[in-house]
Formats: structure tokens, sequence, C-alpha cells
């Protein structure tokens, strides 16, 4: 397994992010591989199920099809992606031995009762898969902004400390806002 070196310059790690219209049964999922110096390193694509369960999988093809050793973390912007379709962070970590973590600038009281109502006739699987994910963490930048994680093997104040390296301006980590982006332009000049 990895060992989380945080402190090192030029640590790079797998950003994704996705975008998807109602209208549409598949997200679009951009990957940026960036350095916490802010040099961008590589991109990749991939599609998972709006409302579906394959998000998962789809993170760790992504992954896969870099090719690479050198990615020493995922970021994501949640744990739930494409309508309900959550991420099974204990997984990801599992399989490709790299510290994941998600995080987010809204906070929330949780999704039981939208996912029971999303799915009243399949809700327990989703709902014990959302369970699963745990509390999320609040953690206040030193520009006084709040950011919520979820993390898998890194501890959270390694987690506080990368997205003090990788935040320019506000509480979106500069990886997530440039693949958020692509993934928008994607879409747009895809509908």
């Amino acid at each position: 397994m990895k060992v989380f070196h945080i402190e090192r310059d030029g640590v790079r790690g797998l950003s994704i992010s996705e975008s998807f219209s109602q209208q549409n049964t598949k997200s679009i999922l951009a990957g940026v591989v960036m350095t916490n110096e802010f040099l961008i390193d590589g991109f990749v694509f991939g599609n998972s199920t709006v409302n579906g369960d394959d998000i998962t999988d789809e993170i760790i093809a992504m992954y896969k099809k870099l090719n690479r050793d050198d990615i020493s973390y995922i970021l994501l912007p949640s744990a739930i992606l494409s309508m309900y379709n959550i991420v099974d962070l204990e997984k990801l970590h599992e399989v490709l031995e790299i510290p994941i973590i998600a995080a987010s600038i809204n906070n929330s009281s949780g999704i039981n009762e939208s996912i029971k109502n999303h799915f009243p006739d399949t809700y327990e699987t989703k709902l014990k898969l959302y369970k699963s994910l745990g509390k999320r963490k609040k953690i206040i930048l030193k520009s006084g902004n709040e950011i919520f994680i979820r993390c898998h093997g890194c501890t959270s104040e390694q987690c506080s400390e990368l997205l003090e390296k990788i935040i320019i301006h506000g509480s979106v980590p500069e990886p997530l806002r440039l693949s958020q982006i692509l993934a928008k332009s994607i879409l747009n000049n895809n509908p």
C-alpha cells in the first residue's frame, strides 16, 4: 500500500467530477491528474449511470485506464454522484490502495428519506452503502471557509493539509474545479 506523503512537492492526485442533464441516463465523468503545485499531468474520462450503482467500478476503471503508478490519491466532490450513485469509498481504497477523499463545500443532514422515496422497491442496498460512508468531518480552512470530508487511507489532518495546498480561493480544490469545468464542457458540446 502506498504511503501518503502530502509534505512532498509534486504529489499527484486524480480528481474526478461529473456533469449530467436530467434527460440523460449517463453522466459524464472527467478526471484530471494534477500535482499539488498545479501542474496538469493527464486526463481520463468515463460515464456512470444516473440513479445507478456503477460509479465505484467506473472510477476504478478510469484509474486503471491511466496506467500509472505515480497517483497518490483520488479526490471527489462528494461520495454521491450521478443522482444517488453512491461511491463505495472503502472499496476504492481497498482496490486501488491509495487514499480516497470526498470533499464537499455543502453540509447535509443526510439523504436517507430521499433514497427511500426515489427507490421505494430497492432502497435497502443504497441505504446500506450510504450509511457505510459514515459522517462527514468539517474542516475549517485557514481562510475561514468550511469543507466537509470523508476520507479512507489518510487522516483528517493529512487531508486538511492537502486541501490547504490545492485550494487557491474559496473552498473548492483547484483540481476539482478544473475537472468540473471539463465535465461540463464535454456535456455542453455533446448534448
